[in-house]
């Protein structure tokens, strides 16, 4: 979908008007902003709003740790941070292998789910070094180990930026500005979070009701001020819509988003490249780099489809067992 939302606008080509039905605001084409607050934003709203609110009182005595528990939390949080640190791996995937491996290495397992510090220290761990992780193969390679990264991916290509081993050479100040940005954050986050962890914890009475409208508002009023353009609202309402249509079915966004900021440069390089062979199909094939990605992708569809039907497999013999 992502792909054919890429085709709106203008051929670069041609110059041939695509998909626009006559309307000259989508000349321009859809504007990926617009795309990743409805999806993101308006999609994630309507779809909480429909679930059961429940308030709870929260007390927090004090956010510091003791020292037996900075004792135990010492070599999980080790562990952790080097789960996190491997590159694709997202915040989600290295925080449950971190709380596996804890639980493994543990000689009390069965304090876990009880309160045992070591199964929050180490997942924790490796939750905050995942951004670092995810940062790695998508400055070398372009490839975006999260959907976060996925935006963030396509925000640098839209200021013109391609992320790849030449990024550290040609745009080495934003490389390291980001990378010195990450040890500042972390660091601002320690001095806010250890004192206010009580005042964040009671932000969680708030009616989520009460959130709803100024979160509408605020995407709404960013989609009309990045163009000055009603037509962009209207289509931050009709994708918002979509966005909660994936959400409710479990249909990832960061496919979509993608797939509209890298569709048009698919599209110049595939015809660039059919131009040169004369619209010869093979040359996809005859060049061992791009003979040896198609064939790494396949390979993964293919693992991950089997993969999957083994699981139903599984699943439909289990009862049965």
């Amino acid at each position: 979908m992502g792909l054919v939302l890429g085709t709106i606008g203008i051929d670069e080509q041609s110059g041939v008007t695509r998909f626009t039905f006559g309307q000259l605001w989508l000349l321009d084409g859809i504007d990926f902003v617009i795309i990743a607050v409805a999806v993101f934003g308006v999609g994630e709203v309507l779809a909480t709003s429909y679930q059961t609110e429940s308030q709870t009182a929260i007390k927090v005595a004090s956010a510091f740790p003791t020292r037996d528990d900075l004792r135990r939390s010492r070599m999980p949080i080790v562990r952790g941070t080097l789960i996190g640190c491997l590159p694709a791996a997202g915040a989600t995937i290295a925080s449950f292998i971190a709380y596996i491996v804890e639980k493994k290495v543990s000689k009390t397992p069965e304090r876990f789910g009880h309160g045992a510090i070591e199964g929050v220290a180490g997942p924790e761990a490796a939750n905050n070094s995942a951004v670092s992780g995810a940062l790695v193969p998508m400055f070398a390679l372009g490839i975006p180990g999260s959907g976060t990264r996925a935006l963030m991916l396509g925000a640098l290509i839209m200021f013109g930026l391609r992320p790849g081993p030449d990024m550290f050479t040609t745009n080495g100040d934003l490389i390291w500005g980001v990378i010195a940005s990450l040890y500042i954050a972390n660091f601002l986050l320690l001095i806010l979070n250890m004192p206010l962890a009580g005042l964040f914890a009671r932000l969680l009475s708030v009616r989520y009701s009460w959130l709803y409208p100024p979160i509408l508002a605020i995407c709404l009023l960013g989609a009309y001020a990045n163009s000055n353009s009603l037509q962009d609202c209207w289509l931050l309402v009709g994708f918002g819509l979509l966005g909660w249509i994936m959400r409710r079915y479990s249909w990832p966004g960061a496919p979509l988003a993608l797939g509209l900021v890298l569709g048009p440069l698919f599209e110049t390089s595939m015809r660039q490249a059919l131009s040169m062979s004369r619209g010869n199909m093979l040359i996809f094939l005859s060049r061992p780099i791009s003979a040896t990605l198609l064939a790494v992708a396949l390979l993964t569809i293919a693992a991950s489809t089997i993969a999957l039907a083994f699981r139903k497999i599984g699943r439909r013999s289990a009862p049965a067992a």
